[in-house]
This record gives structure tokens, sequence and C-alpha cells, in this order.
């Protein structure tokens, strides 16, 4: 069976990015992005984003300016919060796991482009996905690029480039990110009693 361009590009393989189906849906995006993103109202602008995405948890808040490509290939876990103007270029699967927190202006980037230019100036685009886990805390301006997978309880420092994989209970930053310490897990879940 013939596949779509919009599944070649889901895979990873190389696609047209100038596919009817494609185009459309970039327009499509572009405009529902326009709309919802522009009301103030958190539950509107909440449920109208929502509305594009491929899965999402219940609990799901972002503030306004979230930009992505398709929607189709973003999927997220209940509990999630991002900060103004996050930019999600879901040419492949990004998935995020439960309770993740995001500060302004970070972006997942799954797009890749070649090295070779002759490829670039003939349109070759393929991609890879970005996995990341539960209960991890990006600060602002953090940048994801693709193919990166990130465990449960990461924290990625502000500003910082993720280039390679990271397991479970790190704090990383940098760039490129590299591991600063270990996240100590504590059974005390009192706030109150933190320092």
């Amino acid at each position: 069976m013939m596949k779509t361009q919009r599944e070649i590009m889901t895979s990873g393989k190389p696609y047209q990015q100038f596919d009817t189906e494609l185009i459309e849906r970039r327009v499509f995006i572009r405009e529902q992005l326009a709309k919802w993103n522009s009301y103030p109202d958190n539950d509107k602008r909440n449920n109208g984003l929502k509305s594009l995405l491929g899965d999402v948890g219940e609990n799901f808040f972002v503030e306004s300016n979230f930009k992505f490509d398709y929607g189709w290939n973003i999927h997220i876990g209940d509990y999630f919060y991002g900060n103004y103007d996050m930019t999600f270029l879901d040419t492949c699967p990004i998935t995020i796991g439960e309770h993740c927190y995001f500060g302004p202006n970070v972006g997942l980037y799954t797009p890749i482009h070649p090295l070779d230019p002759r490829q670039r100036n003939a349109d070759v685009e393929m991609g890879a996905p970005i996995t990341i886990g539960n209960s991890c805390w990006f600060g602002g301006r953090v940048t994801v690029l693709p193919g990166v997978t990130l465990g449960n309880n990461v924290v990625v420092g502000a500003g910082s480039v993720v280039t390679k994989s990271f397991g479970d209970n790190v704090v990383i930053a940098g760039n490129p990110a590299r591991v600063i310490k270990k996240v100590a897990l504590s059974n005390d879940t009192n706030l109150t009693n933190q320092e």
C-alpha cells in the first residue's frame, strides 16, 4: 500500500514538504493558532488549542502564542503547563509525559535538514522524534533538537540546548547541555517543610 507524505514524514524518512495535504494542514493550523492564541479567556484558549493536538491530558494549560506545524504529532500527558511563546515543530512525534512544566520560549524541533547543500536545495527534509518523560521542568529558552529522549524527573536549565538524550533524575544545563547534578528524590511532599 502506498504511504502518504504525512505517514512518510511522521516516520522520519525524507518527504515532500510541499505535498498538498501537508500544505493545507499548515495553513489550517496557522489560521487556528491566530484565532485561539488571541483569546484572553484561559478556558477558551486552552480548549481550542487542545482540539488541534494529537492527544493531550485533561489538565492542560498554555499561555498565548503556542506555535506548531501540524498538531497531529503532538502527544502531551496530563498536568501540563507551558509558558508564553512555545514552539513545537512536529514533523515527527513529540511525546511529553505527565506533570511537565515549560518556561517561556521553549522550542522542541523534530525536523532535520541535510548537511549536503545539494539535498537542502532540493528541499529534502526528514525528522526524528522527541520524547520527554514524566515530571520534567524546562527553564526559559530551552531548545531540544531532533531525536532527543529525556527520562523522568529531568530539569533543564534556562537557555540550554539539548543535543543528546539523558536518563532519569538529572539536572542538565548548557550549550550543549550536560549533567550538572542529580535530582535528589524525597518522600516528603509537604512543601511547607522545604527550605
